[in-house]
């Protein structure tokens, strides 16, 4: 499968470029793993979450465990097809300055 590089301005803000690799490298993550993960408050994680939601990127479940609620998220078939565009378009843009993306990479 090839990946058409795809730069992506809803990715590539920090907070959510930092939440959508930590979802591209797992399945269902739970809100607090990601909440402390990334050093983020309750409120800022939950507007993330729901923008790459409305975006058609991420799949929210919520449940209980118990009587307590549980939030669990994962990367959706669109999100992770966005990132993989959205990461071919960066290293495009690196490779042009004839740095390597990994420092053991030899362009």
């Amino acid at each position: 499968m090839s990946i058409e590089p795809r730069f992506d301005e809803l990715i590539h803000a920090p907070t959510r470029l930092s939440l959508v690799s930590l979802l591209a490298a797992t399945d269902w993550a739970d809100f607090r793993f990601l909440r402390d993960s990334l050093e983020m408050s309750d409120s800022a994680l939950s507007k993330q979450l729901t923008t790459l939601e409305e975006a058609g990127y991420a799949e929210i479940r919520k449940a209980f465990i118990g009587k307590r609620p549980r939030t669990s998220v994962k990367l959706s078939p669109h999100g992770h097809e966005a990132f993989a565009g959205h990461v071919a378009a960066l290293q495009e843009i690196v490779a042009r300055s004839g740095l390597a993306v990994l420092p053991d990479q030899v362009p």
